[in-house]
């Protein structure tokens, strides 16, 4: 599957089986184009490609909150309110990412303050979401939503799928650089400046000809069965000849959306924690992508120095543990900078605090390490 930094939203088909000739119509939603990431003159390639294939994904273990806008007494505009049938395919949409057996949590509560994910049901504004942590790194204010649905969902749970895999940091698999689609342009411009979506040229060439980078690309091959991926009828794809009649993704969840989720969210078990021991160097042996989860309770209250050691690029986060709850502390990202992750922070004597940390890359394996002092 491929992977972005982008936000966006999935398509949902508008018309019946009787439809699929030329104006075999869909509902598309489009991409809102963020900056591009750039680096520094010394950050070579094959790092910055490491360091991009994983910076919007979570530090797994991450606990979601969620958060549906009222359209009432939280100030929130009333057509960003909800019904009660889209509501709950949300909901079960949470429920189908969690069925897979990964390491992050979700949970709905009722401020939005707190929530990262905080979701609208706006019609005609389309079908959208920040991707991966594009949710608390963009986003902004506790006032704007993360995820809207445009569209009534209430039969329609693989949108909402699509738009929590956005939320986990999966983009559009039919922009997979890798899948060797050959558009039939002036089609492609021509279908999608008809209704339903009325698109510009520039509009349609980055939400569906626009081809991502391969640096962002993490995995081989195309999947078009992905949820993440674009329906689309015939006409509009010239090559491979299997496309050529179109391209309709089977529903759910596919082998590789689930290999997806699994490879950068596994599940955690209480032997997958290492505890963290005042002066001793702990060595950071794992590949790309992967991550290492630390404890440490001190027996004295004071201000720690947690810090990584070594030439790698990695996202370090910082809990308290309160009951089976996550107390988010503190955070760094030293990718694509000469400096180490460290956080600096006064820890309480007999607390428990739990530091998780994703590598992005590392100039060979097993040469980084971490320390608390």
């Amino acid at each position: 599957m491929a992977t972005s930094k982008k936000k966006s939203a999935p398509p949902k088909k508008a018309g019946t089986s009787k439809d699929k000739k030329q104006n075999y119509a869909f509902n598309y939603c489009s991409l809102v184009q963020l900056p591009t990431r750039v680096f520094a003159s010394g950050v070579g390639a094959r790092r910055s490609e490491m360091i991009l294939i994983s910076d919007r994904k979570w530090v797994n273990g991450t606990k979601l909150k969620y958060y549906f806008f009222n359209g009432g007494s939280d100030g929130s505009p009333a057509s960003w309110k909800g019904n009660a049938t889209n509501i709950n395919a949300v909901k079960q949409a949470f429920a189908a990412w969690k069925s897979q057996g990964i390491g992050l949590e979700f949970e709905e509560i009722n401020d939005r303050n707190e929530a990262q994910v905080r979701i609208g049901f706006m019609r005609g504004d389309g079908s959208w979401s920040y991707v991966g942590r594009d949710v608390i790194d963009v986003a902004g204010s506790p006032d704007e939503r993360t995820m809207n649905f445009g569209w009534d969902i209430s039969g329609d749970i693989d949108t909402a799928i699509h738009e929590i895999g956005h939320t986990l940091g999966a983009p559009h698999e039919h922009q997979n650089p890798n899948a060797g689609i050959v558009w039939n342009e002036e089609a492609v411009y021509n279908a999608l400046a008809q209704p339903p979506n009325r698109w510009s040229r520039d509009k349609t060439f980055h939400n569906i000809i626009r081809k991502l980078p391969v640096d962002e690309v993490e995995g081989s091959t195309h999947d078009a069965n992905s949820v993440m991926h674009y329906p689309f009828g015939p006409g509009l794809i010239l090559a491979p000849a299997q496309f050529v009649n179109g391209i309709n993704p089977a529903g759910g969840l596919s082998a590789k959306d689930k290999e997806f989720v699994k490879k950068f969210y596994p599940p955690l078990s209480a032997g997958d924690y290492i505890k963290l021991k005042l002066s001793e160097s702990q060595p950071l042996d794992i590949k790309p992508g992967e991550q290492k989860n630390f404890v440490f309770k001190p027996n004295r209250s004071r201000k720690y120095k947690i810090e990584t050691f070594g030439t790698l690029d990695t996202v370090m986060v910082l809990f308290e543990k309160n009951g089976t709850e996550e107390i988010y502390l503190a955070g760094d990202d030293d990718s694509g900078t000469d400096y180490n992750s460290k956080i600096h922070t006064r820890l309480i004597k007999g607390r428990e605090y739990i530091i998780r940390l994703r590598l992005y890359y590392a100039d060979a394996e097993g040469t980084g390490s971490l320390m608390i002092f």
